[in-house]
């Protein structure tokens, strides 16, 4: 395998780091830097989305007829790569990565229209409906029920750990339009257009990290027309198995994960060891650190291949199952190598400290500032889109036959 970048690839490499130095600014940079990839901007987030739908890069992994920009493998991996490097800030990108591929497929020539070109432009911003309490990576036993009502579904029930419910304007949701069948047989696929519809309540739900990422959302009485499900009746958990292949295995992680292994040298390079030396280079936590960077090299090995096969129009399949794994353990082992660094100085609770534009002396360093926090968010890593052990059961079923 010639893993060297072509001249055109090049080329592009240079076209992206000529974009990014032309357009992001010193503040939405430091939105990036300072919040840490959980606690991202969400603002700064939107306002970078629409400054790379101007350009018509928002939507990387999309073919050029649904107004993405056509690109290659190697050039969405590039163009990760470059903007994890310069600290851009994360994009709240649901309706992209998920919702779109799924219009693509499964949606109707007027849900096409209607859509695809708000999510690409960044004017609608989906959240995802799938967790209920009691129903996570058994997702098929979900209660959220929609009964018909003439031209309309009338959903009744709520969903949990609903990832930037607060900023989202639209909703992907999966709801039970059959009782009396097998559970998966039961599932439809609805889009809600708008997060204000008479009898939708988000509440929020504050995390042990200190953030106000994820949200409980219930429905009491909530009309959604029929002309905004996605695909057949009953017929969502088709619909839902292909969006997880997307959730899980579509987007590279090793860009992150490379951002965050820089991340902790940069802590160990500033903490001290017992001995008084730095950190980084003692034997012991220097050849973690080599070892963790071989897991995201092999990574990016199998990340390669998987886009490879998606600009051929090829579905990631199992692999996507193994990529999640091996992309959020290495990613949590991480994490606890960052805290290990900063030792005590990993426990004050500052959650403010993450604010932008905060300038009030701290007990963690600045260096470490999101460490503990990004530590106490990634545990979850291992369980949404849906938990590890799932992902091995489908490795055991799908690839061996188990």
């Amino acid at each position: 395998m010639d893993l060297s970048l072509g001249p055109e690839d090049r080329a592009f490499q240079d076209e992206v780091r000529a974009f990014l130095h032309d357009n992001l600014t010193s503040d939405l940079r430091q939105a990036g830097a300072r919040t840490g990839g959980a606690f991202a901007e969400v603002e700064a987030g939107f306002r970078w989305h629409r400054i790379l739908a101007r350009r018509g890069w928002s939507a990387t992994t999309w073919p050029t007829e649904h107004g993405g920009p056509g690109w290659s493998a190697t050039q969405r991996y590039i163009f990760a790569r470059e903007c994890t490097a310069v600290d851009a800030p994360r994009v709240f990108n649901m309706g992209v990565r998920m919702v779109g591929p799924v219009v693509m497929k499964f949606g109707t020539p007027e849900q096409k229209a209607k859509y695809l070109p708000g999510i690409a432009s960044g004017d609608i911003v989906f959240c995802q409906g799938y967790s209920e309490p009691g129903s996570g990576s058994d997702l098929a036993s979900l209660k959220t029920r929609a009964d018909s009502d003439g031209d309309d579904y009338v959903i009744n029930g709520s969903k949990i750990w609903t990832t930037f419910a607060q900023h989202a304007n639209h909703m992907f949701c999966l709801v039970r339009t059959a009782q009396d069948t097998k559970p998966q047989e039961g599932i439809t696929f609805l889009l809600i257009d708008s997060m204000q519809t008479p009898g939708l309540t988000v509440q929020p739900i504050i995390t042990l990290a200190g953030d106000h990422e994820v949200n409980q959302v219930f429905f009491d009485n909530v009309r959604v027309p029929k002309a905004n499900r996605i695909g057949p009746e009953n017929a969502g958990w088709t619909v839902a198995k292909y969006l997880l292949e997307f959730e899980r295995g579509g987007d590279a992680y090793t860009p992150n994960l490379y951002a965050r292994l820089e991340d902790v040298r940069r802590i160990a390079r500033e903490e001290r060891a017992d001995d008084s030396g730095r950190l980084i280079d003692t034997p012991d936590f220097a050849e973690r650190l080599a070892l963790a960077e071989i897991e995201i090299q092999a990574l990016e090995m199998i990340e390669l291949q998987v886009l490879s096969d998606l600009s051929r129009g090829r579905n990631p399949g199992a692999v996507s199952s193994a990529m999640k794994i091996r992309g959020s353990e290495t990613l949590q082992k991480l994490d606890g190598l960052g805290v290990e660094a900063l030792a005590y100085y990993a426990t004050p609770f500052e959650p403010d400290a993450r604010s932008l534009g905060w300038n009030e002396p701290t007990v963690t360093p600045d260096h470490g500032i999101t460490a503990m926090p990004l530590y106490l968010n990634n545990r979850a890593s291992t369980i949404y889109a849906g938990s590890n052990e799932i992902q091995r059961n489908i490795i055991a079923k799908a690839v061996l036959g188990l």
